[in-house]
């Protein structure tokens, strides 16, 4: 029987087991939005997961929605991350970036020259982004010309090169929580009636072009894909018909054989059940002809819940999110039913080391 601690291969990247960091922002990238040293130990902390999805990471200075969250846009970004993926590799970890460009999750403090930001609709979102002068409403956005759309691909395909050059393993494009990519896929924030907008087909053509463009720049094996179907977080309303919309998508999703897709049950953060949902039926889509891709669950997942996902066939992998904020061997502390640190909710978002690698470590180490 497979176990939640078994290796796996997700694509091209060999995982000692099958325990996920999930992508955490935690608001600490420095001048120019360059990951930091601080950020390395934070890290090559985690390095025992099978596999690291970094926090959200911005294709473009126009894809920031959040302050001091750090970008792969720029030379010296690279260069930042180099240091971040050196050190996890040094402790035999395996790291993949998430790309992300947040849409009309934003402010106008943190967009070039105080633009507004840009989104499938000029709709404002009824949500709060993190700033300067902490959380505040998000400002209102103007909706993407189609001339434009060409070149948020294009961004994406450059970011995942510049990842692929800065050394991470792979990709993950995060497709989810109300950011822009989902801001096209749901009929609930797409008002358009060009030819990304209105039916289903529509709304899925720019979240499919990024992807057909990312594998043809470096390959599907390199390339994964998050998304959280039901999920109403950033005034993501919930779509007409979220089941068809989804099972469509993955549908399309499937020839291109991803490496695999991550998948947030129900409402991120919240409870799994917000929403009536099969998510069997995206798996089942995703692995027609491609049994190769591996299946990422997330959300609210402890260590019984986990073992039993990965034993029963549900999943091939689970991601934690809160517990690796806390308990930088958490995979140790899994596998040995051990207790698990609390966590300081006060250095959440941005501060330096305290509440971010000042955790305890247990003495007895996974061998």
């Amino acid at each position: 029987m497979t176990t939640l601690f078994d290796p796996i291969h997700v694509g091209d990247i060999a995982a000692t087991n099958r325990i996920v960091m999930a992508p955490l922002t935690r608001n600490r990238a420095g001048a120019g939005q360059v990951p930091t040293p601080l950020m390395a130990s934070y890290y090559a902390q985690r390095a025992t997961a099978g596999l690291i999805i970094s926090e959200a990471t911005q294709i473009s200075a126009v894809g920031q929605g959040y302050l001091a969250t750090p970008g792969i846009h720029s030379g010296e970004q690279k260069e930042g991350w180099w240091g971040v993926t050196s050190a996890v590799h040094a402790k035999g970890g395996k790291i993949v970036l998430q790309l992300w460009h947040v849409g009309r999750i934003s402010h106008v403090s943190l967009q070039p020259l105080g633009q507004a930001p840009v989104s499938s609709t000029a709709r404002r979102a009824i949500a709060q982004t993190f700033t300067a002068k902490g959380f505040e409403d998000c400002s209102e956005p103007r909706a993407l010309r189609l001339d434009e759309l060409p070149q948020i691909v294009a961004e994406y395909r450059q970011a995942a090169r510049n990842a692929i050059d800065a050394g991470f393993d792979g990709v993950e494009v995060h497709c989810a929580n109300g950011y822009l990519l989902e801001q096209f896929l749901r009929d609930s924030i797409n008002d358009r009636t060009d030819r990304y907008g209105g039916s289903m087909e529509n709304r899925a053509r720019l979240p499919l072009e990024v992807l057909k463009a990312i594998v043809t720049e470096i390959g599907a094996s390199r390339t994964g894909l998050r998304l959280s179907p039901v999920t109403p977080v950033n005034d993501a309303k919930q779509d007409s018909d979220a089941q068809r919309l989804f099972n469509y998508f993955i549908e399309q999703l499937a020839p291109l054989k991803l490496a695999f897709i991550h998948v947030i049950e129900g409402a991120t953060g919240g409870h799994r059940d917000v929403v009536a949902f099969d998510y069997s039926s995206l798996r089942s889509r995703f692995k027609n002809g491609n049994e190769q891709g591996a299946w990422i669950v997330n959300n609210g997942y402890n260590r019984a819940m986990a073992i039993d996902a990965v034993a029963s066939g549900k999943s091939d992998l689970v991601a934690f999110g809160k517990a690796f904020i806390s308990n930088p061997d958490v995979v140790n502390r899994l596998y040995l039913d051990a207790p698990l640190n609390p966590l300081n909710s006060d250095a959440l978002n941005g501060g330096g080391a305290v509440g971010y690698t000042d955790y305890p470590q247990l003495a007895l180490a996974l061998t």
